[in-house]
């Protein structure tokens, strides 16, 4: 984990001593039900609590790790310099993958929770500006090209909607990953009771995984960092169009550019996207984990640990980034600066061809087959590309045209409102859906 792209909160999940904390809990619920079991002395049972509020020395483990070679039994050798001789009685047939998954299992449940609330604020910052926004007119682009109008407000109920859509595919990645399993050697309960595991996934707010083998199945976790890998990708969408939009040429928005702020070492006139450039990284860093993930699913038989070195990177890493980005994201969505001038002045620049599908349908509604309405259109259109002026100037001057359709009716085609009509309705599909 980078400092500078890592937010505290989400840091703290992914902390060795989080893990131990966890590792611990796992292991003293389990103690727990043991001990109502008859399977280990109540009083042990107790005695292992000791460690509750006490501060694991990760030092401590790190040493004892490096001659046993095995970070659970490394963590259980030190539980048991804290708890003295009870400890003996912790981790009665368990093996080290219920705790380790089990773990990590929490330890992305509480990573999806905070992703939540990151989403959650992106899709606040993209509706106030949707709506506020909503009816300011831009030229809509395909290919970069210009196209027909929208509006600013439509953009942004745009990457709503897609956020909308990552909002549900994160709750139900979390619900698939936070399941719990203590089901011992080769996931038979030869062991331990399975009354064990049921205790212990109450107590931490997980599901009982059904088969488990001797691991958690790993198709759960790679649904978890696809669904991250997805909402990576809305941001990086989301991040282009505004980095487009902020290009010279354009100017339609752009990146809220503090007091005191400099572009460039060089050209002191620069003012970059550089917050929607950093999302176009981040974003790259969090689908990295994706693949990966996908061919963790493939383990030897009931259990071999190729995933284990992939995920101690990739969990943490994965979560922290994307935490980052989606604040990232939300603040720049809220202080983003639209020009509507701007908007304005590049809609009117090419002379109004914009309205070139709405002349063909009138010349087809008007007796012109589609392939002449076309040429027709067209030879004027790249008459206004080429030599500019107004294309309804242009049209009316044009006899062909002029057989088909009435200066009147030429000019009905350039009625901005045409194109726009529908915007209540797209606004209320979508946040009314939402």
């Amino acid at each position: 984990m980078i400092p500078r792209y890592t937010r505290p909160e989400m840091a703290d999940i992914w902390s060795q001593q989080t893990k131990y904390r966890i590792w611990f809990e796992i292991e003293a619920h389990a103690t727990d039900r043991l001990a109502e079991l008859g399977v280990v002395p109540t009083e042990a049972a107790k005695a292992v609590w000791k460690a509750k509020d006490m501060t694991f020395d990760v030092d401590r483990i790190d040493e004892i790790e490096r001659e046993v070679k095995h970070d659970v039994i490394a963590f259980l050798t030190h539980l048991a310099e804290l708890v003295g001789d009870d400890a003996r009685f912790v981790h009665q047939g368990l093996t080290s993958s219920d705790v380790l998954d089990t773990c990590l299992a929490v330890q992305m449940t509480r990573s999806a929770d905070l992703l939540l609330a990151g989403v959650d604020r992106v899709m606040a910052a993209l509706k106030k500006r949707a709506f506020e926004h909503k009816t300011t007119t831009c030229i809509g682009r395909s290919h970069g090209i210009h196209a027909e109008p929208t509006t600013m407000g439509l953009k942004f109920a745009r990457f709503f909607a897609e956020f909308a859509r990552n909002r549900e595919r994160l709750v139900q990645a979390r619900a698939e990953i936070a399941t719990c399993a203590i089901s011992g050697a080769v996931g038979t309960f030869a062991n331990v009771d399975p009354s064990v595991e049921a205790h212990v996934a109450e107590q931490l707010g997980l599901a009982v995984e059904p088969v488990s083998t001797q691991v958690i199945p790993r198709d759960r976790h790679a649904a978890f960092f696809a669904t991250l890998g997805l909402i990576a990708s809305a941001i990086e969408n989301l991040a282009v169009e505004v980095r487009h939009l902020q290009r010279s040429e354009v100017r339609e928005a752009q990146e809220y550019f503090s007091k005191g702020q400099k572009g460039s070492s060089a050209m002191p006139h620069k003012r970059n996207p550089i917050l929607t450039e950093n999302l176009t990284g981040l974003a790259r860093l969090v689908r990295s984990a994706v693949t990966p993930a996908m061919e963790n699913v493939a383990l030897w038989h009931e259990r071999d640990i190729s995933h284990s070195s992939v995920e101690r990177g990739i969990g943490p890493d994965a979560c922290v980034h994307l935490d980052f980005a989606l604040h990232r994201t939300a603040s720049m969505v809220e202080g983003l600066i639209v020009h509507a001038d701007r908007c304005r002045e590049n809609l009117d620049t090419y002379g109004g061809i914009h309205n070139s599908q709405r002349v063909l349908l009138a010349l087809t509604q008007a007796g012109a087959s589609r392939e002449d309405g076309y040429r027709l259109v067209q030879r004027n259109g790249m008459k206004t590309w080429d030599e500019g002026g107004l294309l309804v100037e242009h049209l009316k001057a044009d006899d062909d045209v002029r057989g088909f359709l009435s200066d009147a009716q030429i000019e009905a085609c350039f009625d901005e409102g045409y194109h726009l009509k529908h915007v209540d309705t797209i606004f209320a599909r979508v946040f009314s859906e939402a």
